[in-house]
């Protein structure tokens, strides 16, 4: 059989995204698989080459992937003769920098989310990466989840009627670092370090929004930093100045009202970690990452307000389960192969770097609408297709 080997530089994989979900579940996996097959039926196989910023972190991970390609030098990794793509995992703040070396060694570029800090910094960015004509696109995983996907073949397939709300539920407790050690690097919590709860989520509520449901055409946001103290990596005290929290209503298109709330302070009381609850006139859902459970306006129950006898129904047994219907991969994986066939069959990828832009327009505008406290209209583009 054909092999067609593909060299993609990683870089920023010694984090926790890049060096689980992309590197082991991704790219790991779809060798240890036997790679992809292209359109031709040649087998297209992933050569991972890891770069960082720090080398003994780098030469672990090496080791212990039994990889031998890795280097702190960027220009060097992108100037490999058998690498086509170039993928960025590192911190906001550098991401700029990363992208436009690949688009000056003509690589098809792959990245993470957000693509820049600043609506300003990331239209100039996608402008860049549109002109050069090299394939991008940019990771927008929750739309792969099981849950998500279900949720939207019920769209799809007209199950809502009329959508009329979409409710959600995002976040967990993350430990302040003190008596127990926190989920997340404290940077997450400083502005200065690109942080904050509203650039991280309003990029993923975008896309979820806009092509789950509808284009999002205003955003009401109130943000918070609940937890004003933290303890860093090094058990050191440290100001939050970033967002911990964020409580986002959305106007979509054709009348549908998304309220969104994201908080890293926040105790789970709900089956997953994210919930989408949507109503419509002929029937309501529930997703989650992998679950999706639904109510049709013919089986819905009629309850009664009365306060003053205890609840007698079991309200979460009378949804029925959404099958899964077909295999589900891991969401990141799912879009990886998807971005590999770009590159070798040329076959559409809809999650470019306008998208992306669009993304941080959202988590700019909520950003400004919590600080001077007022509801804002989320304007067209400029770089939009028209």
């Amino acid at each position: 059989m054909n092999e067609r080997r593909i060299g993609i530089v990683m870089n920023g994989v010694t984090g926790r995204m890049g060096l689980r979900q992309h590197l082991e579940r991704s790219i790991l996996a779809i060798r240890e698989q036997g790679g992809l097959p292209a359109a031709d039926g040649t087998m297209i196989i992933p050569e991972p080459i890891l770069v960082g910023r720090n080398e003994l972190k780098l030469r672990r991970i090496a080791e212990q992937y039994g990889l031998e390609r890795w280097t702190t030098d960027l220009a060097e990794a992108l100037a490999e003769p058998d690498v086509e793509i170039y993928f960025d995992s590192q911190l906001t703040q550098l991401r700029e920098k990363g992208v436009r070396a690949a688009v000056e060694a003509g690589k098809a570029i792959y990245c993470e989310k957000p693509i820049a800090e600043s609506l300003e910094a990331a239209v100039d960015l996608a402008r860049t990466v549109i002109d050069s004509g090299l394939k991008n696109g940019v990771v927008m995983d929750k739309l792969s989840l099981p849950g998500l996907r279900k949720l939207k073949r019920l769209v799809d397939g007209g199950f809502f009627g009329r959508i009329l709300s979409v409710r959600g539920e995002f976040g967990y407790w993350v430990f302040e670092g003190d008596w127990q050690e926190a989920q997340r690097p404290s940077w997450n919590y400083k502005s200065e370090e690109g942080g904050g709860i509203i650039l991280d989520m309003f990029c993923h509520w975008r896309y979820v929004l806009d092509q789950t449901f509808g284009p999002v055409k205003s955003v009401y946001c109130q943000g918070a930093t609940h937890i004003p103290t933290r303890v860093d990596e090094q058990g050191d005290k440290y100001t939050a100045t970033a967002d911990d929290a964020a409580y986002g209503v959305f106007e979509l298109e054709g009348g549908i009202v998304a309220q969104m709330n994201s908080s890293w302070a926040t105790r789970v009381f709900r089956d997953e970690l994210v919930e989408f609850h949507v109503d419509g006139t002929e029937g309501s859902a529930v997703a989650g990452l992998r679950r999706c459970r639904a109510q049709h306006r013919s089986a819905t129950p009629k309850p009664v307000w009365n306060p003053d006898l205890p609840a007698t129904e079991k309200f979460r047994e009378q949804w029925a389960e959404v099958p899964d219907n077909e295999p589900f991969d891991n969401g990141f994986k799912v879009q990886w192969e998807m971005f590999l066939r770009h590159v070798v069959d040329d076959i559409p990828f809809t999650w470019d770097f306008i998208e992306a832009a669009k993304g941080v327009q959202l988590a700019e505008l909520g950003l400004q609408s919590w600080h001077e406290g007022r509801k804002l209209e989320v304007p067209k583009l400029d770089l939009e297709v028209q």
